[in-house]
């Protein structure tokens, strides 16, 4: 799957099977914020979610900024994966 970093949009987006998912995000002090994660229903339980927001979170990181969840998927996705 190709992920694509829409940097003016604050988004990263996929293009999978003719539908968009993307994950969303806000640039807060030193921080990265995603306030939203979509995966339309028709792609749903691959993985996509997930792979969206650990992109954003690796962008995040090698900019040397902190990584924020608005949105409760990418929150519960750092407590279960995040190390630091």
């Amino acid at each position: 799957m190709k992920i694509q970093h829409l940097a003016q949009d604050c988004r990263f987006v996929a293009e999978v099977d003719g539908f968009t998912a993307y994950v969303e995000y806000e640039l807060v002090g030193n921080g990265l914020d995603i306030v939203h994660t979509v995966v339309p229903q028709e792609i749903g339980g691959r993985g996509i979610a997930s792979e969206l927001v650990r992109v954003a979170y690796d962008y995040a990181k090698a900019q040397g900024l902190q990584c924020f969840a608005t949105c409760s998927y990418a929150e519960r996705w750092l407590e279960r994966h995040h190390n630091g």
